[in-house]
């Protein structure tokens, strides 16, 4: 006789809400901070972004944060910060040299650590290196018995890396280019997302295998808030399309805080990926505060980003009045209005190119009798009363 299983056989949920992963992109464009120094500096609106980070970390101790810096020409962690010599594994494994994965940590990198805080002289300014947008003095960083500590790690792994990342700007990267790459700190920010996702996916008990399927329900709610002080370069319409095409598909939010000057892309970013977008450069007349942005900063992001995706299904959050839907073209890179669409791979152009024929596909455009005079067409005589000009009586 077979037995019978007598025991009770259910599935373990759990009431407790999701995680939610925070990735930050700040942009550190020395020439946009330099311009926005007067009304807000650098260490005024980190002070105010990790007073955010606190905010969002303690509202569940399984909430998670990355910041992501957009400089020039590079794009770098700030936190967790990569360390050039990892420390070896507490099982007693040996680290691979060539494993072409970046070991991530709450810790600041290797580099030595500078003495920060947000008041005090500022530093002498090196030679060949940039000008240092943050605040020393000899006070260093330690532990405090009055300070939470994931929210020290966070704020003394997030100062350290900046100040390295501030030190190693030379001059001839200063000289060589005014913007950022955005494209490619929003590339990181997707591709830890997703590391991150893949690691709390469940897995099957008997192969052992993740399902990574783009539907497969994970515990971890993602977005992504870009901190931006500057516009993005046409020349990188093409990856910061890709970026958000991946957030679109990935369902993660875009959202968009600018301190200084509108970008179309970011406005497209954050309209085709159901984010939030709000300026606060009162000099446009496009704030939502009309205060400067050393004061409207911090309530903004409370109010306004604070809530993740799950809980803005029950809010009202912040439209856009209009989207700047204003492309770069293919062949110079200029932003444009009106311009010509290649039928296959929809590649856009300022005006027709050489031989009508696609510079990315190769197909041959058809442009019709574009470029040729438009046919004259005479204006017909509008042909007179002759009764009337004579001045014939009316019957009384």
């Amino acid at each position: 006789m077979d037995a019978v299983d007598g025991t009770e056989h259910y599935e373990k949920t759990s009431s407790e809400p999701p995680a939610s992963l925070l990735t930050i992109v700040l942009d550190t464009n020395p020439h946009a901070w330099a311009i926005l120094q007067p009304t807000l500096t650098l260490s005024q609106a980190v002070a105010n972004l990790l007073v955010f980070i606190n905010a969002h970390l303690a509202f569940n101790n399984a909430n998670k944060v990355a910041v992501i810096a957009s400089h020039l020409q590079r794009a770098e962690f700030l936190y967790p910060a990569p360390h050039a010599s990892p420390p070896g594994p507490s099982n007693g494994a040996l680290h691979n040299p060539h494993d072409p994965d970046i070991e991530m940590g709450d810790g600041p990198p290797s580099a030595p650590k500078p003495r920060l805080t947000l008041n005090g002289p500022r530093p002498p300014r090196t030679n060949g290196s940039a000008p240092s947008l943050l605040r020393s003095n000899t006070t260093h960083l330690t532990d405090d018995a009055n300070i939470y500590r994931p929210f020290h790690q966070i704020s003394t792994a997030l100062f350290s890396s900046l100040a390295h990342l501030l030190a190693t700007t030379t001059s001839a990267s200063l000289s060589s280019t005014p913007t950022t790459a955005l494209a490619g700190a929003l590339t990181l920010a997707l591709t830890y997302t997703n590391k991150q996702n893949v690691l709390l996916t469940p897995t099957s008990s008997t192969t052992g295998a993740t399902t990574s399927s783009l539907n497969a329900p994970t515990s971890l709610t993602s977005r992504i808030l870009v901190l931006s002080v500057s516009a993005a370069s046409p020349t990188q319409y093409i990856p910061f399309m890709n970026t958000i095409f991946a957030a679109q598909r990935l369902q993660i939010p875009i959202d968009v805080l600018s301190l200084s000057g509108s970008s179309s892309f970011l406005q497209q970013a954050a309209d085709a990926t159901n984010g939030t977008y709000i300026s606060l450069d009162s000099r446009q007349g496009t704030s939502v505060t009309g205060a400067p942005p050393a004061h409207g900063l911090l309530p903004t992001l409370l109010l306004a980003f604070l809530p993740d995706a799950t809980s803005r299904t029950h809010l009202i959050s912040p439209t856009q009045a209009s989207v700047d839907f204003r492309a770069a073209c293919f062949c110079h890179r200029k932003v444009v209005d009106i311009g010509f669409v290649c039928s296959i791979c929809l590649s856009i152009f300022c005006e027709p190119p050489d031989g009508a024929v696609c510079l990315t596909c190769g197909t041959h455009l058809r442009l019709g009798n574009y470029g040729a005079r438009p046919a004259v067409v005479m204006r017909r005589k509008k042909k007179k009363d002759k009764g009337r000009r004579e001045g014939t009586a009316t019957p009384g």
